[in-house]
């Protein structure tokens, strides 16, 4: 906050400058009362937020202002939606209610925003609930209603994202692993390339800085020279397709920050080592009478007729678009001087859904017009909402796992295309065919050869499955299948099935407590699941039916009365919620979030002050966050962790920012890996140099050897990443190294 109180002329310009940016680049938006709309949004906006101001100092009203242009100019939304962009925050933030948002503009806006609008803090408390999680499962199941809610809620991340800098250093985690776990993978979903990039890459600017800033410096030092080889590299291309008489746009970039990170990570290779980081595209205007599709492979025969493509890298998502609607024609080529070059080829119509995604896809959408991948997805996010999971951290990753995964192509017997996500099974395929098919499954033949339920399939696969009538679902079963709707399938099954047990073994336990002249109440209940240790009577239940529960001492344990321990120990059961309430508000009262807190170092107790997450072993001197768990431990987790971003997208609330403090005594596991050609005494000069002469120890030594050519890894011991980062400078220099390098994830061995 800067401090000012009430607007001044430069507010009220500022704020007029912004709305005029607005509507004089209005699209879509020519019908008569449009813009009439928009005006009438804005001046409630305005008059809603007055002199209320963001965490940068701003005029709030900018907020709103900035997603309606983001809304239309990016996305390609209408009036209604511009209206409800300007008027998102009002219901949430303001006295302005949704009964006046009806009467003055419609059931629908007020619909919108009551879809944008958050949920309040009555919510689930459990201990596996999310606010976060709930409020992210409540804006997806608008999805039924209206899918512009989530495209204006996209808008909405989008700009808050821009503005991310003035917020405190913990929310900017929060919101940045909210945004690379479910925002830019929605935006992506549905279409919104351009948007998804921004997102991805400013949710690696906040969460990784460093890192961002070392590969955006490289990019910026190397930018003429990437420039100039577009140049060149298009040159040829341009002669020709100008002599075919196309009209075309040829523009070109390096890939984004993120996506070369990835592809660092990936290939386990530095900046420099990745080859492919220019992309070319080629937007063209399709001749009358020649269709889009031949017009790509055209061009494509005339890239390749200059340079050689890499053959595994053809992408034809001409022939079968993206379940996004992405439609285009990728291939890779060495371009010049040695570099890889992805061209991508698209038509008019083709570029404007890549870009602009939902809205632009029904733009070009008839009403006749067969069923697209698009249209098929959106149908299978509602199939999926239909019956949610109760708890919303587990709703959130089904839906993340079963919408956001990359998926395989498998054909039934007849020759039916099916899509699964990867890594999907035979049961999942069996289950997609249809419910009785998946419950009585038993094996299946891929491609004419014999396998189990459990197999996994591959793109192209050919499935037959096999079923029997005494086949039933199993509880194992669960543990193989990765589609909600197998999930769901399954679980309905075997609660079908456990009722039916449970019920069976009522009946048993009755009619044994009758002939012992006792009538059931729930303390027998109680002793019973006390005496065979069962958590709940629904167990004890499905144990006497099942035999597992053996009652031949049932006469014994009725009359057997509790010891003090036992009463002592439900005691605690029923009321140790609160202790652990109380001792995790003792925790957050001591934790000072204002300013990061200190990873001191402690040698006599070194574990009490935070932890080490073993999911990725940051060391000092990395990049970490925060994470303080229920039972009220700080574990420290790097930022690109996938716990990490779990945790920061459903539990933002507990995340805190964090410093290393000066490490001298602690020491902290690491694993270098090397590649080199091997010589006699190798091993032995590295082992030196970790050893004698930089004292440090090393707790695993794995080194192999094929064809002359060596590779190992080795765990050690140090303080810091400075320590790590003068070892692997030292051995770089050993005769016969060719790589060394940090690995980064990995479980060390106990």
């Amino acid at each position: 906050m800067t401090g000012k109180d009430l607007f001044d002329e430069e507010d009220i310009k500022r704020i007029q400058t912004e709305y005029d940016s607005l509507v004089s680049n209005l699209i879509r938006c020519n019908k008569p009362g449009d813009r009439e709309l928009i005006e009438k949004a804005f001046k409630v906006a305005n008059e809603a937020h007055w002199n209320m101001r963001r965490k940068s100092g701003e005029p709030y009203v900018i907020h709103p202002i900035c997603v309606a242009k983001i809304v239309n100019q990016e996305i390609g939304l209408g009036p209604r939606s511009i209206a409800t962009a300007l008027l998102h925050d009002v219901v949430e933030d303001t006295g302005y209610s949704l009964e006046q948002v009806n009467r003055e503009f419609g059931p629908k806006i007020a619909s919108l925003i009551d879809g944008l609008t958050k949920i309040s803090a009555t919510y689930n408390k459990g201990a596996t609930s999310s606010m976060q999680a709930e409020n992210f499962r409540r804006m997806l199941l608008t999805i039924s209603d209206d899918l512009r809610v989530i495209l204006i809620k996209i808008a909405d991340r989008l700009h808050n994202m821009r503005t991310l800098d003035s917020m405190p250093e913990n929310k900017k985690m929060k919101v940045a692993g909210e945004t690379i776990f479910l925002y830019a993978p929605l935006a992506n979903r549905l279409g919104l390339y351009a948007i998804k990039s921004e997102l991805e890459d400013l949710s690696f600017k906040y969460r990784q800085p460093v890192l961002y800033d070392e590969i955006a410096s490289k990019l910026k030092v190397g930018e003429k020279k990437y420039y100039a080889l577009i140049n060149k590299f298009s040159l040829p291309i341009v002669n020709k397709l100008q002599e075919s008489g196309l009209k075309f746009d040829i523009s070109g970039r390096p890939k984004s920050i993120f996506s070369i990170w990835k592809k660092m990570q990936s290939k386990n290779v530095p900046f420099e080592e990745v080859y492919d980081v220019l992309a070319v595209r080629i937007v063209f205007e399709p001749l009358p009478g020649i269709p889009e599709k031949t017009t790509c492979w055209n061009i494509y025969s005339v890239i390749t007729d200059s340079y050689l493509p890499k053959p595994d890298r053809l992408r034809d998502w001409v022939s079968r678009p993206k379940p996004n609607g992405y439609e285009a024609l990728h291939v890779t080529v060495m371009g010049p001087e040695g570099h890889w070059v992805e061209v991508q080829i698209r038509s008019r119509r083709m570029d404007e859904i890549a870009e602009r995604g939902y809205a632009a896809h029904y733009k070009y959408k008839g009403d006749n017009s067969p069923e697209t991948e698009l249209d098929k997805w959106i149908k299978q996010i509602r199939m999926m909402l239909e019956n949610p999971l109760e708890d919303p951290i587990e709703f959130l990753d089904e839906f993340k796992m079963n919408l956001f995964s990359s998926e395989i192509m498998v054909f039934t017997p007849k020759g039916k295309l099916v899509s699964l996500p990867k890594g999907a099974s035979v049961l999942d395929f069996a289950y997609d065919i249809h419910t009785e098919i998946g419950n009585r499954a038993i094996g299946a033949k891929i491609n004419y050869r014999l396998n189990p339920i459990s197999a996994i399939l591959m793109s192209g696969d050919q499935v037959e499955i096999i079923t029997s009538d005494i086949a039933k679902p199993e509880k194992e079963w669960l543990s193989f299948v990765r589609t909600s709707k197998a999930k769901e399938a399954i679980k309905s099954a075997l609660r079908s099935e456990s009722s039916s047990r449970i019920q069976k073994g009522m009946e048993i336990l009755e009619a044994k407590l009758a002939e012992l002249g006792v009538t059931p109440n729930s303390e027998i209940v109680r002793k019973l699941m006390l005496s065979y240790d069962v958590p709940n009577k629904d167990e004890l239940y499905s144990g006497i039916e099942l035999g597992t529960i053996n009652l031949d001492n049932l006469k014994k344990i009725i009359k057997k009365s509790p010891a003090k321990n036992v009463i002592k120990y439900w005691e605690l059961k029923l009321l140790g919620s609160k202790k652990e309430k109380k001792d995790e508000e003792v925790m957050e009262e001591r934790i000072d979030t204002s300013s990061p807190f200190l990873l001191r170092e402690n040698v006599e107790n070194a574990g009490q002050s935070y932890e080490i997450a073993r999911c990725c072993n940051p060391i000092p001197g990395d990049e970490v966050i925060g994470y303080r768990s229920p039972e009220g431990a700080i574990v420290i987790h790097k930022p690109k962790c996938p716990v990490a971003i779990r945790i920061m997208s459903n539990e933002g609330n507990r995340i805190i920012a964090v410093r290393w403090a000066i490490h001298k005594l602690v020491s902290f596991v690491a694993r270098i890996s090397m590649t080199g050609v091997d010589r006699i005494g190798m091993v032995n000069d590295i082992t030196n140099i970790i050893s004698s002469e930089l004292k440090v120890n090393m707790t695993n030594i794995n080194i192999s050897v094929k064809d002359g050519i060596f590779e190992g890894t080795i765990d050690l011991y140090v303080h810091h990443t400075q320590d790590l980062n003068n070892l692997i400078l030292k051995i770089s220099n050993v005769r016969g190294i060719d790589t060394i390098k940090r690995v980064e994830d990995f479980t060390e061995e106990v």
